[in-house]
C-alpha cells in the first residue's frame, strides 16, 4: 500500500494543516518509507514468541491503602486566608 499526495492532502485537511508542494512530496516519501519498514515486520518469524505489551515486566508499585490519623480540621484551617463554616473559602471561578 503506497501513500499518494492525495492521501497526504486528505490527512492535512483533516488536521487543518497547509503544506506547499515541496512539503507534500517530502511527507509522501517519508510516509512511504515508514510503511516500508512496517511491511518488513511481516517477514519476521514470530512463531512461538510470547505476546508482550511492554518490554519489561510490570507490577503494581502502589502501596496498600491504610487508614492513618490525619490533620485535625481546625489545625488545617489555621493558616487559611479565608474560611467559612469550617471550610476553606476560595474565590469564585465559574459564573
Amino acid at each position: 500500500m503506497a501513500v499518494t499526495i492525495k492521501d497526504v492532502e486528505y490527512v492535512a485537511k483533516l488536521a487543518r494543516l497547509e503544506f506547499n508542494e515541496q512539503q507534500m512530496q517530502k511527507f509522501t516519501q517519508d510516509l512511504n518509507g515508514i510503511l516500508g519498514y512496517v511491511e518488513k515486520l511481516s517477514e519476521v518469524d514470530t512463531e512461538g514468541v510470547e505476546i508482550s505489551i511492554h518490554p519489561f515486566p510490570m507490577f503494581n508499585a502502589l502501596r496498600e491503602d491504610i487508614v492513618r490519623p490525619s490533620l485535625d480540621r481546625e489545625e488545617a484551617l489555621l493558616n487559611a486566608p479565608e474560611k467559612e463554616d469550617n471550610l476553606f473559602k476560595v474565590p469564585k471561578v465559574i459564573e
